[in-house]
């Protein structure tokens, strides 16, 4: 999959370095500079047409639009993958406590039904098994 990638990085590498020595003969255009500009601009569009290829080989590839947003902002986009693991983890423990706390109400609630229904919890530990959840 990498390889993929470099080919990408490789071919979009090329045509940025194009379009800059383009914008160079274009910002100091004499007419006889017309047939390496030409040849610049044949550059471009088979520059764009390997990216295209490339394109096609990273068509699975689906980016989250708030990375792109990061772009925009200036803000590197590798702080947006490293917050939404942030935010995960976050999520995961506070979700981890409540699964904690359900559990504990849950051993508790277990152990006072016995003392009001001790006939009825007997039956719900032998359907559910004796042991209480830890």
């Amino acid at each position: 999959m990498a390889e993929k990638f470099d080919n990408l990085e490789e071919h979009l590498e090329k045509f940025i370095e194009n379009i800059r020595q383009m914008g160079i003969i274009v910002s100091d255009f004499q007419p006889s500079s017309q047939t390496g500009l030409n040849q610049k601009l044949n550059f471009m569009i088979t520059g764009l047409q390997d990216i295209e290829k490339c394109r096609q080989q990273l068509h699975d590839i689906h980016v989250p639009l708030e990375a792109f947003e990061y772009i925009d902002q200036g803000r590197n986009p590798q702080l947006y993958t490293k917050e939404c693991l942030e935010r995960a983890l976050a999520k995961n423990e506070q979700v981890k406590g409540k699964i904690d706390t359900i559990t504990k109400f849950k051993s508790l609630l277990i152990t006072e039904l016995g003392k009001v229904f001790p006939e009825e919890m007997a039956k719900y530990k032998a359907i559910h098994g004796d042991d209480p959840p830890s």
